[in-house]
């Protein structure tokens, strides 16, 4: 008998240690995005913008997909000593805020005479952003003005926007950082999902067609990705005033 319980301990264990490898992959897959960061990184260095908003690209799917992949893995089931959403916060704040402020800065998108005071907002407010236990509702929605960071200078890359007003929409957009207005967390805000997903998946094809005419991509592919941006807003804000909070 005793034989026999040895038996189908170890029979389970195997079972376990079989059944963690996938939650272990997922891990692999969100911190590849370190890299991919990293990468990003030496590229800005470089003056190679174009590769970098690859890079930055690839981060974000990453992102869009590894919870996904997490719910149908079990992480947190299988390996519970993991803190998967840490391991987020850690990749989204290099991919999201460092990599992107860096891009501002060697891109020179920001006023010369006061471009690391301005590239150093988004790193302050969104360290603030990040530490906040509320970072992310209960209800699916960011609290503060999500870090958005690589989307801003992506288009501020792109639409050759003076200098004066890059500067003025840094500050604006990190001082909303510390306003609890709810916005919308596009993959799983209940309100408008499927619409949401559907426009979003559009707009970053469109914005992938974009960064492969760079330098001189068509007008009308910049002002159509816009309207995504636009959407996301507009219902951020319609909500907020209705006071609907999912």
């Amino acid at each position: 008998a005793q034989g026999k319980a040895q038996l189908h301990r170890i029979r389970h264990l195997r079972r376990m240690s079989s059944s963690a490898v996938l939650p272990w992959l997922v891990h692999l897959y969100t911190a590849s995005g370190a890299v991919i960061g990293f990468v990003a990184l030496i590229l800005v260095e470089q003056a190679k913008f174009q590769s970098a908003l690859w890079l930055m690209s690839l981060a974000v799917v990453i992102d869009a997909t590894d919870g996904t992949l997490a719910r149908m893995a079990r992480v947190k089931e299988l390996i519970p000593w993991i803190d998967g959403d840490r391991l987020e916060d850690i990749i989204d704040y290099l991919n999201y805020v460092l990599v992107p402020c860096l891009f501002l800065l060697r891109a020179d998108l920001l006023p010369e005479k006061a471009a690391l005071g301005f590239a150093s907002l988004p790193l302050l407010a969104s360290a603030y952003g990040f530490c906040q236990r509320q970072a992310k509702t209960s209800d699916h929605f960011f609290l503060g003005f999500p870090s958005y960071w690589n989307i801003v200078a992506f288009y501020l890359h792109v639409l050759l926007t003076p200098r004066w007003l890059n500067g003025l929409l840094i500050f604006v957009l990190s001082a909303l950082v510390f306003v609890p207005i709810k916005y919308l967390y596009p993959s799983r805000t209940p309100i408008l999902r499927g619409l949401t997903l559907f426009l979003g998946i559009l707009w970053g094809i469109l914005v992938l067609l974009i960064i492969y005419r760079l330098p001189h991509p068509p007008a009308s592919f910049v002002l159509s990705s816009l309207l995504f941006p636009a959407y996301y807003l507009s219902l951020t804000f319609w909500l907020a005033a209705r006071g609907q909070d999912g």
